[in-house]
């Protein structure tokens, strides 16, 4: 026979440590969907700009997919899921659906591969920034990452007149000609001032491929 109730006792979702970091998961998606339905509703009113929508949105859709790879069998799909939590949130399941960000599916750059190009440089600007901001600055740290991101950067027919591809260029020169050895560092200086011109060629990067003017 089972003892009293104690109303003091909190209720537990779990009894075992794989109940737990089962409910975790799906926590942990729900707040990615919620998420990604008020950035799409900012984008849309314009209250966020284009170059800080994306890296947002790309985060967003790449932890998603990460999520639903640890869920695995729980979330037979994102509409079962969505559905099961009473989620009324009908722009990120676009996004989700799309699988890319509004910057990307509705770039004005036309040809078959430019939803792969927009979305993979998305993804180099922001390694290429995030690494700069964990304090990397050794030649071998560097100089594959900004290689990939003026590789894909140059892809783009109109990148040719942008201010931010000869910055690129030019931080891509000092790195790899200089003489540098490979664990040689740039100095916090050069670091510094590589990020303002990297963000300043990402912000352009977006207004040119949506054609929303951020600067108005």
């Amino acid at each position: 026979m089972s003892g009293p109730l104690n109303l003091d006792e909190e209720v537990r979702l779990y009894t075992t440590n794989a109940e737990r970091e089962k409910y975790g998961l799906l926590a942990t998606l729900f707040g990615i969907i919620v998420s990604l339905d008020y950035l799409e509703r900012a984008y849309v009113r314009d209250s966020v700009t284009a170059a800080e929508y994306s890296p947002a949105c790309t985060r967003l859709l790449s932890q998603y997919k990460t999520m639903l790879k640890l869920v695995g069998d729980e979330v037979p799909s994102i509409e079962q899921f969505m559905s099961r939590y009473r989620m009324d949130h009908p722009a990120a399941l676009h996004r989700l659906k799309v699988g890319v960000p509004a910057t990307v599916e509705h770039s004005s750059e036309a040809g078959p591969e430019t939803s792969k190009w927009v979305a993979e440089t998305t993804q180099s600007f922001i390694t290429f920034m995030d690494a700069l901001k964990l304090r990397m600055r050794a030649k071998d740290q560097l100089h594959p990452l900004l290689q990939e991101l003026v590789t894909g950067y140059a892809r783009f027919k109109g990148s040719k007149d942008w201010e931010g591809r000869s910055k690129m260029v030019g931080w891509y020169v000092l790195i790899q000609l200089n003489g540098m050895k490979a664990s040689e560092e740039i100095s916090d200086e050069q670091s510094r001032q590589l990020l303002f011109d990297i963000e300043n060629a990402y912000a352009e990067f977006f207004r040119s491929l949506s054609g929303k003017d951020d600067s108005s």
